[in-house]
């Protein structure tokens, strides 16, 4: 185990090193305490695994790590067996977060990703590991607050990108393709969309490069899409992120 090692430890005392009623108590409250604020970010975006879900797969690690270690310190145990099995146990749930929507879109790998991390998160708790998963739960929050941002800001500003097209009718699609051409992008994919067969309308996603110099240098790809948009054939469009 960590223990003495861990700048936290030390500084709350040697009461936190060992496998006591303390101890269990001091980590199961942090391990909450650190999963709700991950939790409460995922929730308050309206993801589907929020609060409950990443305040229990951090419970189930830690208990898992504080069990090995009780093991590993009186009965010999060499192997963290338990936690090994809720390492896999998350990322099994993790998996069941990521969704394909009606637009052909993955969604939830960011939460996935979470969920896993959680319980890393959870185990160093248990293992007596405080300054790691204190470190590991800033980073992630900074991960999910911040970076959408910068994300966003380069993704904008790419020569490549993919839009969600709902066109009046099927046979519309030739004269969409001449005017982005017009426009100075070459179209890399179309992807005709089954999910709205009967509703209407010929919905495509569709992968764009900007080839065109003057639209890479002043067009945003909202701007590029506003553009599209006002084409009297084009129902809708939107990029897909």
């Amino acid at each position: 185990m960590i223990n003495g090692h861990d700048l936290i430890a030390r500084l709350i005392g040697s009461w936190s090193y060992g496998i006591n009623v303390r101890t269990i108590l001091f980590r199961v409250l942090l391990a909450v305490i650190l999963a709700a604020f991950i939790g409460w970010e995922r929730s308050s975006k309206r993801h589907a695994a929020g609060l409950r879900t990443f305040i229990m797969i951090a419970m189930a690690s830690n208990s898992a790590s504080m069990v090995d270690a009780w093991l590993m310190e009186t009965k010999n145990v060499g192997i963290p067996a338990i936690s090994a099995a809720v390492v896999i146990g998350a990322s099994m749930i993790s998996v069941y977060t990521i969704l394909f929507s009606s637009r052909n879109q993955i969604k939830g790998l960011t939460t996935s990703a979470g969920l896993w991390t959680c319980g890393i998160v959870g185990l160093s708790i248990g293992l007596g590991f405080y300054t790691a998963a204190v470190i590991i739960t800033i980073v992630m929050m900074i991960c999910l607050s911040f970076l959408p941002r910068v994300e966003g800001y380069l993704k904008d500003r790419s020569n490549f990108f993919e839009v969600h097209l709902e066109l009046n009718s099927a046979a519309d699609l030739k004269g969409f393709v001449a005017t982005v051409r017009k426009l100075g992008m070459h179209i890399d994919e179309i992807e005709f969309n089954p999910a709205y067969l009967h509703s209407g309308l010929a919905v495509y996603t569709i992968s764009l490069s900007i080839h065109s110099k003057e639209l890479k240098r002043f067009k945003t790809h909202a701007e590029i899409i506003d553009a599209m948009q006002s084409l009297e054939y084009v129902s809708h469009i939107e990029e897909m992120k």
